[in-house]
């Protein structure tokens, strides 16, 4: 009888102490504790609506284990849009350099404005990287500016899977207005 409570007492204390580790603590076990970080960015401040904008980072994590890049997109006059993940391959999730993509082919003729993509890192324990942000002003007459020469490889990473709408679009009505 006391070997059977003994036991039970035993696996209820050790059910206790792991549920007390918080779910991050236990992927830092795994993963281990540092944070991405994002060295070098840029991007072109202007593009033509129907360019594809190209942005460039160098990132490294020292526990090798980056997971995505996560970008989000502010537009005045729209709600937030979902996060876009584009996850690393294997074996750039030590370090990387390259761009990523957002495609604004087909959204021709609405203004857009002013848009704000902001990207961070995450890697497989859940930390976040600082963030960097890029304004980005859509004009008739812009010509995407090339990155600085030898800070960055022309490798693209993958897209940024977020498809824009006019800052004034009705997703019930499929319709703009400004």
């Amino acid at each position: 009888m006391y070997k059977k409570l003994a036991i039970v007492i035993s696996l209820l204390f050790l059910l206790a102490s792991c549920a007390a580790l918080d779910p991050i603590e236990i992927r830092e076990q795994k993963y281990g504790k540092s944070i991405p970080v994002i060295s070098e960015s840029f991007a072109s401040k202007e593009l033509r609506v129907g360019d594809t904008w190209k942005v460039y980072l160098n990132a490294s994590d020292p526990d090798g284990d980056m997971r995505y890049i996560v970008a989000i997109i502010e537009q005045p006059g729209k709600e937030a849009y979902p996060p876009s993940y584009t996850r690393i391959k294997e074996e750039n999730q030590k370090s990387f350099s390259g761009y990523v993509y957002l495609n604004t082919i087909g959204v021709e003729g609405f203004d857009y404005g002013i848009i704000t993509l902001h990207i961070q890192i995450q890697d497989k324990a859940g930390h976040l990287s600082k963030p960097v942000s890029f304004p980005l002003t859509f004009t008739q007459r812009a010509k995407q500016e090339e990155p600085p020469q030898g800070i960055f490889k022309d490798t693209a990473l993958g897209p940024i899977m977020i498809k824009l709408k006019p800052p004034y679009y009705d997703t019930d009505k499929g319709v703009s207005w400004h």
